[in-house]
């Protein structure tokens, strides 16, 4: 692909505008608001529509139904039809945008005017609401079945009510990315990007496995065509140049899309929440380098807006006049 596609940015950060209250430390996190404020949803994705999103996200990162059930005290068939409702939310804020820009008089200006729709999933460790997407501790005390089967009914959920790709994110352990690849050769028809956790070495995954090993196995262990693009989401931006570098150094026949999606450069525990320990440059300041790398994805994490997928879409949109990539 040689086209470049810009994410939604941190739904958390850019939900808390319309929602005027605390949203991290909460064990369902967003997908609180799945149930209790679906009108908020709504306008969080519209938000990044109208900021010029080409793909967003659902609302489904924490959308679990171990969460589900053990916080909101319901059935396994209720929890998949609050995920179902959460590509309804998108689909309604894609519909609402579309007409939108058809009211539009110079429509060619609107370069985000067929946006798509990726089911968001996180890993087993966010249900565990310990922070434990950060280290990847869990696994090895989980199989590969275990991993897989956790994934299996959300992915299918958000098949089903019809979402363009998936984004399976924040992957801190090799034995979850390879439960993951193997498990989406179950819905041969779907595309997906695989996104990591990772360490601030510059070379690791959460876990400690070598990043760009691992990445780069999934990517060609899956069906062909079916990871549109590896990467990294949630970590500095300052630190994603090394992790990637490299990856596609080689013969341009062997080039890989890549997708990146950094946080603002504040760390996150579990008991203080974010918390900036140094000044950084923002992520926009660091597009030309990545798309130089071949990022082909790029958007936002926690603790970016929606004025941060506006700077994204500028600077994109002037390398495409470009032709820098």
């Amino acid at each position: 692909m040689s086209d470049i596609t810009v994410l939604d940015g941190g739904f958390s950060t850019q939900l808390s505008t319309h929602v005027g209250e605390r949203i991290d430390g909460d064990p369902l996190w967003t997908a609180r608001f799945l149930v209790t404020n679906p009108d908020a949803v709504f306008a969080t994705h519209l938000d990044f529509l109208r900021a010029g999103a080409d793909i967003i996200q659902t609302n489904t990162y924490q959308a679990t139904i171990d969460g589900f059930v053990k916080h909101l005290d319901i059935t396994e068939a209720e929890c998949l039809e609050i995920i179902r409702k959460a590509v309804d939310y998108a689909k309604d804020a894609v519909n609402i945008y579309s007409d939108e820009v058809e009211e539009i008089a110079d429509t060619e200006h609107v370069t985000n005017r067929k946006p798509l729709i990726a089911g968001s999933c996180g890993p087993y460790g966010a249900c565990l609401h310990d922070g434990s997407e950060y280290t990847g501790s869990y696994g090895t005390r989980v199989s590969r079945e275990f991993l897989a089967d956790w994934h299996r009914p959300r992915i299918r959920v958000l098949i089903e009510e019809g979402v363009d790709l998936l984004a399976i994110e924040t992957i801190p352990c090799v034995r979850e990315a390879e439960a993951v690849v193997d498990l989406l050769k179950e819905f041969p028809n779907t595309r997906a990007w695989l996104s990591f956790s990772c360490r601030d070495d510059g070379k690791s995954l959460a876990d400690g496995s070598n990043f760009q090993e691992v990445a780069v196995r999934c990517y060609r262990n899956a069906l062909p065509g079916q990871i549109l693009a590896i990467g990294i989401n949630c970590i500095a931006p300052q630190h994603v140049t090394t992790l990637l570098k490299g990856i596609n150094s080689g013969n341009a026949d062997d080039f890989i899309p890549l997708v990146v999606y950094p946080n603002s450069g504040e760390k996150y525990t579990v008991s203080e929440g974010w918390k900036r320990e140094s000044e950084v440059l923002s992520l926009h300041e660091f597009i030309d380098e990545w798309l130089d790398l071949g990022v082909r994805y790029i958007g936002g994490c926690c603790r970016t807006t929606a004025k941060d997928v506006e700077r994204i879409r500028y600077r994109v949109d002037a390398r495409r006049a470009e032709k820098k990539y």
